[in-house]
């Protein structure tokens, strides 16, 4: 894609990768404006919205998904670095640009999606890392009257922050085999971020043993909701 593509008094996001090596040019991103409801949401129609989607990790959407463009060479490790061409991206401010038109389709598939074009990319786990948690106090009582007591927020690689909820759930995946459990927290849409092994101690730490139909059952409140994670040992 080709930042010379926008016309005058446009604006869309310009993402240079293509899926021909021999073309490639230097990764870059470059946004330019554009004052077309069909092409661009009203989500990022300025360039303020754009730096706030950046700023807060939201995403670029409101318009169809446009034809495949191919595989693009970029991939996201376990440990949330992304990688283009095999070499990790150094500046976070280009991937937060990026991880703002990032998505996930219903089959599990990532990709990089603007108005003009979408391509895949590999993502090794979970898109984002959980690598801080913030412990805040709820106000006023939740839905079954209780106090809301802490409410559990955590930082991303990306330095974003989300709060665990009822649209932001917390999960534990464990290995059939080892047991070793991955936990994640719902970030945005059908991407997660994999909490990081220290502040998952930090998280178990402040779960509770709570006796269920499976048994006893470690679990950790945020505001109104109750997330399993896993057994008690």
């Amino acid at each position: 894609m080709n930042p010379s593509n926008a016309g005058s008094g446009g604006i869309f996001v310009s993402v240079f990768l293509t899926t021909d090596p021999a073309t490639q040019p230097p990764l870059g991103c470059t946004v330019l404006m554009k004052d077309d409801a069909h092409t661009m949401s009203t989500q990022a129609s300025t360039p303020s919205r754009l730096a706030d989607l950046i700023e807060k990790g939201g995403a670029l959407s409101g318009f169809p998904w446009p034809e495949e463009s191919g595989d693009y060479d970029m991939r996201i490790g376990r440990d949330g670095t992304w990688y283009y061409r095999g070499e990790p991206i150094g500046r976070k401010r280009l991937c937060q640009l990026f991880s703002t038109i990032l998505q996930r389709d219903a089959d599990g598939g990532y990709w990089l999606v603007t108005p003009v074009e979408r391509g895949r990319i590999t993502v090794d786990d979970a898109p984002f890392v959980a690598v801080e948690m913030s412990i805040g106090e709820g106000h006023g009582e939740g839905r079954k009257g209780e106090d809301r007591g802490q409410v559990l927020s955590f930082r991303t690689n990306l330095d974003h922050w989300v709060t665990a909820d009822a649209d932001h759930r917390i999960s534990v995946v464990h290995d059939p085999d080892t047991g070793e459990p991955s936990p994640y927290i719902r970030f945005r849409d059908r991407l997660d971020a994999l909490i990081s092994r220290s502040v998952f101690y930090e998280l178990a730490d402040l779960a509770e043993e709570v006796e269920t139909a499976d048994g006893q059952r470690l679990v950790v409140r945020s505001g109104d909701e109750y997330f399993d994670l896993g057994p008690a040992e």
